[in-house]
C-alpha cells in the first residue's frame, strides 16, 4: 500500500528523519494518539546505542520523527558519539 492509498484510507503516516531509522514509515490510526518520542535501542557486539526521535507534526495526517540531536550525557557512563 503506498502512501496516498494509506492517507485515503484514513490512517495517520508518521516519517522517522534521521539515525538508523531513516526513510521509515509508521502509521496509525487516528484514534491511536502517537507518542511524542520514539526511543530507539540498537543493539550489537559493542555497548547499546540508544536514539530518540521527537515528533514534529505536520498540516493533515500524522508528522515526523526527527532524530534528536545529541546532548550532554544522562545519569551513568557517557558512550563515544
Amino acid at each position: 500500500m503506498d502512501d496516498e492509498e494509506t492517507l485515503a484510507r484514513g490512517r495517520d503516516v508518521y516519517w522517522f528523519v534521521g539515525g538508523p531509522l531513516d526513510g521509515r514509515v509508521d502509521t496509525r490510526e487516528p484514534s491511536d494518539p502517537a507518542p511524542d518520542t520514539v526511543r530507539y535501542v540498537h543493539l550489537h557486539g559493542g555497548p547499546k546505542i540508544v536514539h530518540h526521535y521527537d515528533l514534529h507534526e505536520v498540516a493533515g495526517h500524522g508528522g515526523e520523527y526527527r532524530l534528536r540531536a545529541p546532548g550532554p550525557c544522562e545519569p551513568g557512563p557517557c558512550e563515544p558519539g
